[in-house]
């Protein structure tokens, strides 16, 4: 594979994390690490094609750029024109991308870009679903760290392109209290208490609960965000009359967590929920459905 930066020429791959140019190369070298004997076989190093990827259903697209850094990776000859953008709602049978190179590298390229492009569409696809489904409703739909190992950023960019928001990054990136640490630490007070002591000002504490019983314990402490894990939308709703009335500041942001599937997620955005995370969006998602098609000259 040739680099896919030439001269002063900036690559889709140039500009992405370097986490994504190690990604798509470990993805190459599952697919091309031995060669492509059978375009070998069939065609000649100087002969050029062109192709086309279509969308095969409706879709938000997704991962685009990606895609064109497959084909930039393989070989840094080959052009790409972007007809349409991630985050686009696209139907069945719209030309997302065209590219021209050598038949060889178009072939070997095909399948790596697709596989990118169409788990991140399903990706995005799957959370406008949600979007839409909360609309009207105060409640945010987030993502969660239930992502496939390594793609962790395109994920949750996907996410994004989906019109949802991300929750956590890492474990860097805030405090959520799990039923783990509050079983560690001796109970949803000692726990929270111990975050803030610990954790700069600036980061809000989040804790997991998982009974009623639970909650006075945790506004005592001082929370910042109450998590409500495997409550059904009614347990929700009692859950919230046991907060202050909105508006007082001592009030905790409500997420709800488990049970969340696109049959239940307006019951507990209706309840009052401020922000519902859905593992599914990422965990066990279906890929969207893009294919590549050689176009013959006519």
């Amino acid at each position: 594979m040739e680099s896919a930066v030439t001269g002063s020429h900036r690559s889709p791959e140039s500009i992405l994390p370097p986490q994504v140019a190690r990604l798509i190369d470990m993805a190459l070298d599952e697919d091309l690490g031995r060669g492509d004997v059978t375009s070998e076989a069939i065609f000649l190093a100087h002969e050029t094609g062109r192709a086309v990827m279509l969308a095969k259903t409706e879709l938000v697209l997704s991962g685009l750029d990606v895609a064109m850094a497959v084909f930039a990776r393989v070989d840094a000859a080959t052009r790409c024109q972007r007809l349409q953008s991630d985050g686009a709602r696209l139907k069945k049978g719209t030309e997302v991308l065209v590219v021209e190179g050598s038949i060889r590298a178009l072939l070997a390229a095909e399948r790596t870009a697709l596989n990118f492009v169409q788990r991140l569409s399903g990706i995005a696809t799957l959370t406008q679903r949600y979007t839409e489904l909360v609309a009207g409703t105060s409640a945010q739909i987030v993502d969660t760290r239930k992502t496939a190992p390594g793609f962790r950023f395109l994920d949750k960019r996907a996410v994004r392109h989906g019109g949802a928001r991300n929750h956590r990054a890492d474990l860097g990136s805030g405090v959520l209290i799990k039923d783990n640490h509050v079983a560690a630490a001796g109970g949803v007070g000692p726990a929270i208490t111990r975050a803030r002591a610990y954790a700069p000002h600036s980061v809000r504490i989040e804790c997991e609960v998982t009974e009623l019983a639970q909650i006075p314990e945790a506004l005592a402490a001082g929370v910042d965000i109450l998590l409500l894990d495997n409550m059904s939308p009614a347990t929700v709703i009692s859950a919230l009359q046991l907060l202050p009335a909105k508006g007082d500041p001592r009030r905790p942001l409500i997420e709800v967590s488990g049970g969340v599937n696109l049959s239940t997620v307006r019951a507990y955005a209706e309840a009052g929920a401020d922000l519902i995370s859905v593992g599914a969006l990422t965990h066990s998602v279906t890929a969207a459905d893009l294919s590549l098609e050689i176009i013959l000259p006519g």
